[in-house]
């Protein structure tokens, strides 16, 4: 029997594991580092072990500190999660050779699926249907439809998909470089793109004995950058026989390594409904919940009783019942290149019946090193119409004060006509996110600006006696309209003016619009005979209306520091982890060439030149952190 779990990861994941861990009966144990000091995986554990310094490659990728952490706690397990070492073999056995139980399966069964290309011949011998591999000297101009892969990588990292053939030998060696930096392996494979294609994966649960479950289908078609942001199950409109072909491939697979606990076996379906063997995750997913919620079970738990030895219940899984959906709640920007976004997030909630598996609560720090997934929020009920919509609404009514994020984006997606089980595929946003970015005919931003404007007009000024009673008299005249400024998410500034009437009322100076009511934490304002909430709360300069956010601008703005003319500056807090070759001082550059990658929050970005010209500076250098604004090059046209 397990007493003790150290769960060596952070956030969502970990708080996930502590919860059924809990429930269990057994104590747990955070790893954190010094960013996570105090977050609230942190916050909620038993016990906690700092793991020294920031970035990923100091602290959650240090297997020989993390198993020194179980130990020094008094651990007998540890627990992976996902991300990070959770797929890495040689972790798993010092795990078990330091006498500790590993809740998961067995390293010979991650090593065997932790290379794409091992792990293709290996399902080649199992009968697994696969797509065929294409060497990338030997493809020609009519062949050219390719996804280039990582072999040894994972949420889209070292991956490209490639349409012209001039592009080919280019993006083969961003995609070696990218692997080698993120895997410390930077081989690669090139397979073909199936244009249209939907993403769908089978749950299994394996025991020590032989038993095999396959719990069902998740659709995981809506992704950006090759990772997932909306997942559901049942995957919908797949007939029964691509299904049993799906179990049946999953089961197969699972039983050609001897698998053991949780994992997923995820393929690719052609238009024409054929499924082809995409690779095997030898952990837990982050879609996870949706399978729990159709099946009402617990695959941690199930992960923890096949880790003492139990098996799995006879009789099979159980029986699946209506659908779930999920949404993967980022701090991001989808209008601008998905650029992640970092710092405190002062209010989170998500209201209705839904399941919001989170890795923040109010007040905590969006740090830049990680992931910038804030929440999992999964709607279940009998039909997936029904669970559509409750989770459009849940995120709807979200309460986020803080970092720019994609909630916008998710609400868009579930209530867009493509969100059918006839248009789903991996093509969603690369169709449809200028739609789904642009301000909509219902726009109400210039509403919430007057909001909160009248919201922090009346906090400044709370029992403020009347300029009336302070002269002695008062004017028949109307009074100067007052004013203020703010920015809204994408940089945009905008002016307030409003008045203030008799008896300290306030008035709107946007025609059509009457002030109902003004208080500090509320304002009520009526267009067309239709009145609305816009609850405003204030964190220093920065002021949330309704569903926006927006920057205070002083009075009087302080001076912009100069900057040389056709410099780039850093658009977010990161790390520079290339640059491009022959690109120095001196070089003349061309519009749109990449010029160095910048790293943050796991994924990399492009700085590209932004107009034809002479690099004149190069501020960077590789493995330098900078901060967002910070000068990178100067670009002289």
């Amino acid at each position: 029997m397990i007493d003790s779990v150290l769960v060596a990861n952070r956030g969502e994941i970990a708080r996930r594991v502590f919860r059924t861990c809990r429930a269990l009966g057994i104590a747990t144990v955070a790893v954190h580092s010094d960013a996570d000091a105090g977050a609230a995986h942190v916050r909620e554990a038993d016990a906690a072990v700092r793991l020294p310094g920031d970035a990923p490659a100091d602290t959650y990728l240090r297997g020989d500190l993390i198993v020194r952490a179980a130990l020094a706690a008094g651990a007998d397990a540890v627990h992976p999660g996902y991300g990070f070492l959770s797929e890495n073999a040689g972790f798993a056995r010092a795990v078990e050779e330091a006498g500790l139980v590993w809740i998961g399966p067995p390293p010979a069964a991650i090593k065997a699926m932790a290379s794409k290309t091992g792990a293709k011949k290996l399902m080649a011998q199992a009968g697994v249907p696969l797509p065929p591999s294409l060497e990338p000297e030997r493809i020609t101009a009519r062949e050219l439809r390719v996804l280039v892969k990582a072999a040894a990588g994972g949420g889209g990292r070292g991956m490209r998909v490639v349409r012209r053939i001039d592009d080919l030998e280019a993006e083969v060696e961003a995609a070696r470089a990218e692997a080698a930096a993120a895997f410390g392996d930077g081989e690669v494979f090139v397979e073909p793109y199936l244009e249209g294609g939907r993403h769908v994966e089978v749950q299994i649960l394996g025991d020590a004995y032989g038993t095999v479950w396959a719990l069902g289908t998740r659709d995981c078609s809506l992704q950006r950058r090759h990772q997932k942001v909306v997942e559901e199950a049942p995957a919908p409109g797949l007939g029964d026989e691509v299904l049993r072909t799906l179990e049946e491939a999953a089961v197969a697979a699972a039983r050609a390594v001897d698998y053991r606990g949780a994992g997923t076996v995820e393929f690719l379906l052609s238009r024409e409904g054929r499924p082809y063997f995409l690779e095997m995750n030898t952990r837990l997913q982050v879609e996870h919940p949706v399978t729990e919620a159709v099946f009402r079970t617990d695959l941690v738990a199930h992960q923890i009783r096949v880790a003492e030895g139990e098996p799995l219940p006879a009789g099979g899984p159980p029986e699946p019942q209506g659908h779930a959906v999920e949404a993967r709640l980022y701090a991001e920007d989808p209008a601008a290149g998905w650029r992640p976004q970092s710092g405190r997030l002062w209010r989170f909630h998500v209201p209705g019946d839904v399941r919001v598996d989170a890795g923040v609560e109010d007040g905590d720090d969006i740090p830049v090193h990680y992931d910038p997934m804030l929440a999992k929020v999964v709607a279940w009920a009998p039909t997936r119409a029904a669970a559509v919509r409750k989770l459009a609404r849940a995120l709807d009514g979200a309460t986020l004060h803080g970092p720019v994020t994609n909630r916008d984006l998710l609400v868009g997606s579930l209530r867009h006509p493509d969100f059918d089980p006839a248009r789903l595929d991996t093509g969603f946003y690369e169709r449809n996110l200028a739609e789904l970015t642009a301000p909509g005919p219902k726009d109400d931003t210039a509403h919430a600006l007057l909001a909160a404007a009248l919201g922090q007009a009346v906090r400044d000024r709370p029992g403020r006696p009347r300029l009336a009673a302070r002269v002695g008299g008062w004017r028949n005249l109307a009074s100067a309209p007052s004013s203020r400024r703010y920015t809204d998410a994408a940089g945009r500034e905008h002016e307030v003016r409003y008045r203030w009437g008799r008896g300290g009322t306030l008035l709107a100076e946007q025609p059509g619009v009457r002030v109902v009511a003004a208080r500090p934490e509320e304002v009520v304002l009526e267009t067309g005979g239709v009145r609305r909430r816009y609850p405003v709360a204030v964190h220093g300069e920065r002021v949330f209306a309704g569903r926006h956010a927006f920057t205070c601008l002083p009075r009087l703005p302080e001076p912009d520091t100069a900057l040389e003319p056709g410099s780039l500056l850093a658009p977010m807090p990161g790390t520079v982890v290339r640059v491009a070759d022959g690109v120095r001082p001196g070089a003349d550059v061309a519009a749109g060439q990449v010029l160095l990658w910048l790293e943050a929050m796991k994924m990399e970005h492009r700085i590209t030149a932004p107009a034809d010209g002479r690099l004149t500076a190069l501020h960077v250098t590789v493995g330098q952190q900078v901060e967002v604004g910070a000068p990178l090059a100067v670009v002289t046209a």
